[in-house]
């Protein structure tokens, strides 16, 4: 995909964080990183959930080769694609929450909007 951010990681270690981050987030509803992984993390998550929203078997084996915990890839589909279902886009929100204390970077909130 061109236009992605490489955050100082090797490919490998870039989709784990990725993956990772993903998952909590559709687990929680929220996650605090910084502004940078938050933008990534988003794309990915607005992704899956448009996946999801077909929820046909092609669509489950697509989100279940990228979600790591299948309690999550449940949730997506039972629970949190049905609540998107009139929704085009747009699933989640930004809300910046100032610089970090210790190296400065500017962190950030990321959620599912309700």
């Amino acid at each position: 995909m061109p236009g992605t951010r490489k955050l100082g990681r090797t490919t490998d270690h870039r989709k784990a964080m990725l993956r990772a981050m993903v998952t909590f987030l559709l687990e929680n509803g929220q996650i605090e990183t910084t502004v940078t992984r938050a933008k990534e993390v988003r794309a990915v998550a607005e992704k899956m959930i448009t996946i999801a929203k077909t929820n046909d078997l092609h669509a489950k084996r697509q989100v279940l080769a990228y979600v790591t915990k299948e309690s999550v890839a449940k949730k997506l589909f039972d629970e949190i694609a049905p609540s998107y279902a009139e929704r085009n886009g747009g699933y989640t929100k930004l809300i910046k929450t100032g610089p970090r204390r210790g190296d400065a970077a500017e962190m950030a909130i990321i959620q599912l909007v309700k």
